[in-house]
């Protein structure tokens, strides 16, 4: 009997361990259209986007002159980067503390069940199916003809209000959606901890700092590397809204590298800054996501 279930255990691991190649094709397969998607979309254009960055190519002609490192040396002495480098932080900044405050108050003020709070929750929720260029055409309006009733000046006509302006447009568009994550993420909070919390004598600010915040911590590591990538990776406010002016004042990185790409003709210098900027984003989303990962586990 103590030699039989060894023995037992040891035949079925060696089953586990035979190799069953129809199963193997079968279970592969399903792998084989995502992998054709990566392949072809994403890797491909990134491989020869790295190719382009040691070229002078216009992005027309047939001709790829090899230029060596001397787009890398133009990027690290190119002064015009500084204003879409300053207009990235601030937008990135300014919108990942503005939608997650906004969002989570929002969820904090709808997370009752009373008669309407549904038609509340989808009003709110609404900007954000609403199209791009519909939202621009109405922010644009509002800016234009309501502020000026007000006696306020237009934000995206003006080189130091611009930003602000896009950043209100994104506020108000996204907020919507940080309010359903965190919605989610209240109505998981036990009700037994926060009655536990109210027994033991815990005032409004001690149960959220103590009970609700540690318990958002999966909220927040979704929703802030969300809006921190959707900053840095910013270009349609600037496209649809201000077509990156006035003059530069609004343009971001991205939108930056999409002028050097198409209207300049510069492809070997955008796929450059281009390269330069994603491993950038990378780092920096990577960095924010594992703290965040380990706040969560911590708390």
């Amino acid at each position: 009997m103590d030699t039989y279930f060894p023995r037992l255990i040891k035949e079925h691991i060696m089953k586990r361990k035979k190799f069953n190649l129809k199963k193997e094709v079968v279970d592969l397969s399903f792998l084989l259209p995502a992998f054709l998607v990566f392949l072809f979309m994403i890797l491909l254009p990134l491989l020869m986007g790295i190719r382009y960055t040691f070229t002078d190519w216009d992005g027309i002609s047939q001709i790829q002159n090899f230029v060596g490192f001397k787009n890398f040396h133009t990027v690290f002495h190119d002064k015009d980067l500084l204003i879409p480098i300053q207009n990235t932080l601030f937008f990135t900044i300014v919108t990942v503390v503005c939608v997650n405050a906004l969002g989570l108050g929002l969820a904090l003020l709808v997370n009752h069940e009373c008669k309407g709070m549904n038609i509340i929750k989808s009003i709110i929720f609404i900007p954000l199916v609403i199209s791009l260029v519909l939202a621009s055409q109405m922010w644009m309006y509002v800016y234009n003809d309501f502020f000026s009733v007000i006696g306020l000046e237009n934000p995206l006509v003006n080189q130091k209000l611009v930003m602000l302006g896009l950043c209100g447009m994104c506020i108000w568009k996204e907020s919507g959606l940080a309010m359903m994550v965190y919605l989610a993420g209240l109505k998981g909070i036990p009700s037994d901890v926060m009655e536990a919390a109210v027994v033991d004598g815990a005032n409004a600010w001690q149960r959220f700092k103590n009970v609700t915040i540690p318990f958002l911590a999966p909220a927040f590591t979704y929703c802030i590397p969300l809006w921190l990538a959707g900053g840095l990776r910013m270009f349609d406010y600037s496209a649809v809204a201000t077509n990156g002016g006035p003059g530069s004042a609004s343009t971001t990185m991205a939108y930056y590298i999409y002028k050097y790409l198409f209207p300049y003709n510069k492809v070997g210098y955008g796929q450059t800054v281009a390269m330069i900027y994603l491993v950038v984003c990378i780092v920096i989303s990577t960095f924010v996501t594992n703290r965040l990962r380990k706040r969560e586990i911590d708390l």
